[in-house]
């Protein structure tokens, strides 16, 4: 018995060392754990933070353009009629739009969402405004109608998105 106490008195001690010594690196390593990730993550928003914001601008640069006045604009050709003008339309909205698909990844899904529907807004007024216009008739009478439309709007889609997309960005510099 009186060997077994000696164990004891040896043992028990060092147990209790070892379980504090346990209990102080435990906590050691996850607070410096929880210190590098801190750390990477403000490292990785040097990065991030300019690649979103790039994404944010080339959303509202999209929107500006597929915004009827400024499309309108760039896309006027006296030798169409109103069929091949709106269908021209349509197909430099959806090259716009594919060419900023990628966007995506750096903005928030509400963000892309509001992007998209705008663009799908903006094909339904223009597809509205068609149906309203012979197709044979000159692509000025197309034209036309679309700015009628748009002026008479309160809020058009795509600034009510390029509004949403400032809120957000805002975010950022808070």
């Amino acid at each position: 018995m009186d060997i077994f106490l000696q164990i004891l008195a040896y043992t028990l001690p060092a147990l209790v060392v070892f379980v504090l010594v346990y209990i102080v690196m435990r906590k050691f390593l996850n607070e410096e754990d929880a210190r590098r990730r801190y750390l990477l993550a403000k490292e990785s928003q040097k990065s991030t933070i300019p690649i979103r914001l790039t994404a944010y601008e080339r959303l509202v640069l999209f929107l500006e353009r597929i915004t009827p006045d400024s499309l309108l604009v760039r896309m006027q050709d006296s030798t169409l009629t109103a069929l091949q003008f709106h269908s021209s339309l349509l197909v430099d909205i959806r090259a716009e739009f594919e060419h900023n698909v990628a966007q995506q990844i750096y903005v928030s899904d509400e963000a892309w969402n509001v992007t998209k529907n705008a663009k799908e807004n903006v094909i339904q007024m223009i597809n509205a405004c068609a149906a309203k216009v012979p197709p044979e008739a000159p692509a000025e009478q197309l034209a036309s109608v679309i700015l009628t439309i748009y002026q008479n709007e309160e809020e058009s889609p795509t600034s009510l998105a390029i509004s949403y997309l400032k809120h957000e960005i805002q975010r950022y510099f808070v």
